[in-house]
């Protein structure tokens, strides 16, 4: 790929500022798009694109996605392609708020994909969820597995994104791959979700919720090996468009996930039990095979090994903030 300039929404998160760090050091112009929604502290992710910014090459656009106005305002240059990653996150909190999710996630996608248009931009990667699959005992899943019963607002509203990409690829010539990433990990992660907050109060002496059982499964994906993936489908060049999971291909029970970080860091867990939650599903497994064929796609971190990552990452930033 001869060096781009890219736009990523979501620029300054978990997923977004990793990308935008890779292809940068890859010679490609970056243009992030974030609004800083206050779902988590906004100085975290200001210290994820801090060292960015000092870059001649990387630029951050303030600006929320429903405001189609000011996108169209602030994006006066020419661009390659959009990596499409700003949404409203997590399964649990679009059940209390599905209207909101409804309006950043489907409205925003409908003004990310108007902005491709008007300016010509033929390459659109989106970021989907596994979610979509809801409870599906058909494993691993396959993209060709059409029978999708979300069972939140947020998967619901991701198939949703999906859908519209598909009518922008069809009447405009628009190249869009959605990406059905499978619970992202790895330094800079959220803090909301598990292993960071795991690994933060194990460290800390709290009792961690463990929601059920532990016998819920999840496709943990380090991130790493998702903007590897993200990397490829920004080369891709066959067909217009085309859903591909990024996942692991290995599927971990909650109890083994917590057994990994004590593990890692020496030290046992205080556990909490509580009820499933209504909108989680019991397991996520990845057929991968699409992704190895269209994208030579290959995870290659292990669950020890993408855990010792966050947690030397998670250390660092406690020391130098504490």
């Amino acid at each position: 790929m001869s060096h781009q300039h890219i736009i990523i929404t979501g620029g300054a998160g978990f997923i977004g500022s990793t990308l935008a760090e890779r292809l940068l050091m890859q010679g490609h112009r970056v243009t992030a798009i974030d609004n800083f929604d206050d779902f988590y502290e906004e100085q975290l992710k200001r210290e994820n694109i801090a060292p960015l910014l000092e870059r001649s090459t990387f630029r951050l656009i303030r600006a929320d996605i429903r405001d189609y106005d000011a996108l169209l305002a602030e994006l006066t240059d020419h661009y390659d392609a959009i990596v499409h990653l700003a949404a409203k996150a997590g399964v649990r909190p679009s059940i209390k708020n599905p209207l909101v999710y409804q309006q950043v996630n489907v409205n925003g996608t409908q003004n990310l994909l108007e902005v491709a248009k008007v300016k010509d931009i033929k390459q659109f990667v989106f970021g989907s969820s596994s979610s979509v699959y809801g409870i599906n005992p058909d494993v691993p899943w396959r993209e060709d597995n059409y029978v999708l019963q979300p069972i939140s607002p947020y998967a619901s509203s991701k198939v949703s994104g999906e859908l519209l990409g598909h009518v922008y690829s069809h009447l405009y010539g628009i190249r869009f791959l959605a990406l059905r990433f499978f619970t992202v990990y790895g330094p800079r992660q959220r803090p909301d979700l598990a292993i960071n907050k795991f690994v933060r109060f194990i460290l800390e002496g709290k009792e961690i919720p463990v929601f059920g059982d532990g016998t819920t499964r999840r496709d943990y994906t380090y991130v790493g090996d998702i903007v590897k993936g993200i990397e490829a489908a920004l080369r891709y060049e066959d067909s217009l468009y085309e859903i591909v999971n990024l996942g692991n291909h290995n599927t971990v029970s909650l109890s083994e996930l917590i057994a990994t970080i004590e593990k890692v860091l020496d030290k046992k867990a205080l556990i909490n039990r509580l009820p499933m939650q209504p909108g989680d599903v019991p397991q996520t497994f990845a057929d991968i095979d699409k992704a190895r064929r269209l994208f030579g796609y290959q995870p290659d971190t292990s669950l020890e090994a993408g855990i010792t990552n966050f947690v030397n990452w998670y250390s660092t930033k406690l020391y130098v903030n504490g």
